[in-house]
Parts: structure tokens; C-alpha cells; sequence
């Protein structure tokens, strides 16, 4: 079976609450549509254990993405030659910014790793994949975090910057696609309609599954087969 679920922040303890649930197997798919890291306690666990297991798929999302980044400057062996250059002026306010929005659970658990198991971290984190396409069953879907920002129904995925698909948001009122579900996090489903705080949203061909996890809400997670939801809290 496939499952998808997006927005975990952290939240280690719901991630394998879900996992159990769903009784995922290694004979599973399971794709995480970002924002793995950040605001929750134990961003560290939940790659580590995403990163052992074969059948999970990672799909960037913004935190990732700045995380991978301002850790691996963090990291980086300051050398005579590098000092100076080592982390920027805009390095520094992104930095500032990061830690504020989130980052700070996810820095004191960083730091707590090993050399080696910090490299292993990164490298992982450098794997996740901007977006994924799938047809399971008879339904066609294009998994991304945040959406396809200034969308063209002509433009496929691939042309889209990384801008567009980790931190633009997904205009929910609107159908981009006749023949695709579009499958998105980032915004908790609260926030596109209040009638769907904690559950997944489902409406004009979109199947968003950010509900609000870190935030005190549920985490969702959707099973393409059949569309069945499955929720912890």
C-alpha cells in the first residue's frame, strides 16, 4: 500500500503512533511530504529512523531545506582559509531567522549527534526530492510540499524553481489539474477551511494533509489506494 503524511516537525511519538496504525511493512510506500525538522522535540529520531528504512521517500520542504543548509555551514571545519567567509552576513540573519521559527529544537538535537551520525543527517537530508509523481490504481497524483507557485497548467513539474515548490502557496479554491490529485503540506488544513481543522482537506482535485500536528492538532496520513484517512493525536 502507499501512504503519504507531511509536516511531522518533530513530532517523533505520532510519527510511529501512525506508522502502527497503519501497520506500514516493509511490503509499503510511504512518502513524507516535508518539514520533517523544526518545532517539535525530536526532529533527529524521525530522520534517523526515516532514513533506515528503503521504502520511505522523502519530499523537501522549506524547513528541510534551510535546515540542511544553515546545519551543514554550522558544521563545516573552519579552516585559516575559510574563516572568514564561513558564515555570511545573510548566513547569519537566515540563521537568526531559523532558529526563531523553529530551528532551535532541531539545533540542540543536532548537536547532540555523533560527527559521524551529524554527516549521515545531512547527506540524507541533501536526498529529499523536490516533488514525485505516481499513479497508483487509477488515480494520478503530484506529491510536493507547499504546491505549484505562479501555476500554468502547461508547465510541468520539473520547471517549476525550488521557490514554487517548497514555500509558494497552493490557491485551494482552484482545480490545476482535470486528470491528477495535487497532494501538498505546508499549510495546516485549518487555515484553507475551518471546517477541516484536523482532518485532510479534500475539494477541487486537492488532497492537502497538513493537520496541524506540532500545533496540538492531529497527523494525518492518506492512503492512495483508496483515499481511506487515517489520524493520531
Amino acid at each position: 500500500m502507499t501512504y503519504v503524511m507531511s509536516d511531522l516537525h518533530g513530532c517523533y511519538d505520532l510519527y510511529m503512533k501512525m506508522l502502527e496504525l497503519i501497520g506500514f511493512s516493509d511490503e509499503d510506500e510511504l512518502y513524507v511530504l516535508g518539514d520533517v525538522v523544526d518545532r517539535g522535540p525530536n526532529p533527529m529520531k524521525i530522520l534517523t529512523d526515516m532514513s533506515m528504512r528503503p521504502n520511505v521517500y522523502p519530499i523537501l520542504g522549506n524547513h528541510d531545506y534551510m535546515a540542511e543548509y544553515l546545519l551543514g555551514k554550522l558544521s563545516a571545519r573552519i579552516t585559516e582559509e575559510n574563516c572568514d567567509s564561513h558564515l555570511t552576513a545573510e548566513d547569519l540573519s537566515a540563521l537568526a531567522g531559523w532558529l526563531t521559527d523553529g530551528g532551535q529544537t532541531t539545533a540542540e538535537e543536532f548537536r547532540r549527534l555523533t560527527p559521524d551520525e551529524r554527516e549521515g543527517i545531512l547527506d540524507y537530508l541533501a536526498e529529499f526530492a523536490p516533488y514525485e509523481e505516481l499513479t497508483v490504481g487509477n488515480n494520478r497524483f503530484v506529491l510536493v510540499h507547499a504546491g505549484l507557485g505562479d501555476f500554468d497548467p502547461a508547465r510541468p513539474p520539473e520547471e517549476y524553481d525550488l521557490y514554487d515548490l517548497i514555500t509558494a502557496h497552493t490557491d485551494y479554491t482552484k482545480r490545476y489539474f482535470p486528470d491528477r490529485y495535487l497532494v501538498t503540506g505546508h499549510v495546516p488544513t485549518g487555515r484553507i477551511d475551518e471546517a477541516y481543522s484536523g482532518r485532510i482537506y479534500r475539494e477541487h482535485g486537492h488532497i492537502a494533509i497538513d493537520c496541524g500536528a506540532v500545533w496540538g492538532g492531529t497527523l494525518g496520513c492518506i492512503r492512495l489506494e483508496d483515499l481511506r484517512e487515517f489520524y493520531v493525536e
